[in-house]
């Protein structure tokens, strides 16, 4: 006797019941209560199961188990899988190109001038020889422990990632800003976001696209590092001074002439701080797509898990702790010049 099955009594339900008794063989649970015979002590109010799916289940055949709502639900997405690719395939085949471009460039190019450019570009955005000579003590550490390759494929995936979320999430992050009701609409899709695990992202796209394409692990990392440059793109704008817009509009000044000229300006400095925290974590993104084939030092990681090297996963940790710091503190001396800039000119 299945614990709920006075409700269904009570409900006078049994006929309908056991009409839809399941067909299927007996599980190793049914086959113990069986051997315990009919008699079997009924639990007491202490044991009492929670009236769930598998639990009401036992006493109605009609009642669907839980594992029927997770195989509805896989059935229903492989449903709509192949409409979805048909879609989504050529509107993300340009990620892949971007992809793979950046890591053949990067891969190709002899470090002799991979290398002067990264400083280059470090010392443009930062003005500061400190910070060139750190980055390139780091970089040629990891050459010398013959880890370029990989933090070079952990660098080209992170640029051309962080790029697209800061080419998507600001123009997302400025209409936020001015519509009450897009705010309204995104942030709940921001929160979810934001809260699902990182391995969840990675599993409906393993069912849309092939594990050999770079975009499956490049809109996972998209998808994951996106949100921060969109919340401060809206909330800098939206803390711009009320009195700088009203000085504004005094002066004449169009929607578009206040929001180049004066609003993103000042929402600058938030939204530096929205791209430093979407490269933090398009970098700790791209060493769990090392799970579905993204190349980088996620992959040394990854090995070093498998096979139980303690040395090859703790030197690859280290070298990305060490491309951690490169990146922050690169686009925090780029977000110390703007404020500074903006303190000057103010």
């Amino acid at each position: 006797m299945a614990t709920y099955d006075f409700v269904f009594d009570a409900l006078g339900l049994r006929g309908w019941c056991d009409a839809g008794a399941s067909q299927a063989p007996a599980s190793m649970a049914d086959l113990l209560a069986q051997a315990q015979g009919a008699d079997a002590p009924a639990p007491s109010l202490w044991e009492l199961p929670f009236p769930s799916l598998d639990a009401l289940n036992e006493a109605c055949g009609r009642v669907p188990q839980s594992r029927d709502l997770t195989q509805g639900l896989e059935q229903g997405f492989l449903d709509v899988k192949d409409a979805l690719s048909l879609v989504l395939d050529p509107l993300t085949q340009p990620l892949s190109w971007m992809l793979s471009g950046a890591l053949y460039t990067i891969l190709n190019t002899p470090w002799w001038i991979v290398i002067p450019f990264l400083l280059a570009v470090t010392f443009f955005v930062a003005r500061s020889w400190k910070l060139v000579v750190f980055v390139g003590v780091c970089i040629g550490f990891l050459a010398f422990i013959d880890h370029y390759d990989y933090a070079m494929q952990t660098l080209a995936i992170i640029f051309v990632c962080a790029f697209l979320c800061v080419l998507l999430g600001v123009p997302i992050g400025i209409g936020m800003s001015r519509s009450d009701a897009m705010q309204r609409g995104v942030i709940p899709i921001l929160d979810m976001l934001q809260t699902l695990p990182p391995f969840v992202y990675l599993i409906p796209l393993i069912f849309l696209f092939s594990v050999t394409e770079p975009k499956l692990y490049g809109i996972a990392i998209i998808l994951y590092a996106i949100v921060p440059v969109i919340r401060l793109t809206d909330l800098g704008i939206r803390l711009v001074d009320p009195a700088v817009i009203e000085a504004a509009d005094a002066f004449g000044m169009t929607d578009r002439q206040k929001l180049f000229g004066v609003q993103i300006p000042l929402a600058l400095p938030n939204i530096m701080a929205g791209v430093n925290q979407t490269i933090m974590m398009s970098l700790a993104m791209v060493v769990i797509a090392s799970l579905v084939s993204a190349p980088g030092l996620g992959v040394l990681v990854l090995r070093g898990i498998r096979n139980l090297e303690l040395g090859v996963g703790l030197v690859a940790g280290l070298g990305i702790v060490l491309l951690a710091i490169i990146l922050d503190r690169v686009t925090k001396a780029s977000l110390a010049r703007v404020n500074a800039a903006q303190k000057a000119g103010g």
